[in-house]
């Protein structure tokens, strides 16, 4: 009898987050609670003030986590969080912090 688990779909979101969110602690606080949801990608400061979240995991753990950064950490002021869905890349093994704004 096969048990093996079933195949959750995998997406991925580019997800732009606008407001107070540099300087508080956000990246720090957005990789603890991506990876604590099972996601891969990563999140970095843009140089316009905004923060960038490349997320890839099942869908609904996506969304859990956009959810959770329209509140941000407790000295964030969010002001607005966009969603762009896109194909997986399989590029991640674990969700991590960049310093530098860049196109991956």
């Amino acid at each position: 009898m096969d048990r093996s688990p079933v195949s959750v779909p995998r997406t991925a979101a580019e997800i732009i987050v606008e407001g107070r969110v540099q300087g508080v602690g956000f990246r720090y606080w957005a990789q603890r609670r991506a990876s604590h949801l099972g996601l891969a990608g990563y999140v970095m400061n843009l140089r316009d003030g905004r923060v960038r979240v490349h997320a890839e995991g099942p869908r609904a753990s996506i969304e859990e986590l956009a959810g959770d950064l329209e509140k941000g950490p407790p000295l964030s002021r969010v002001e607005r969080v966009t969603i762009n869905w896109r194909p997986p890349t399989g590029r991640f093994a674990a969700f991590g912090i960049r310093y530098a704004d860049f196109e991956p």
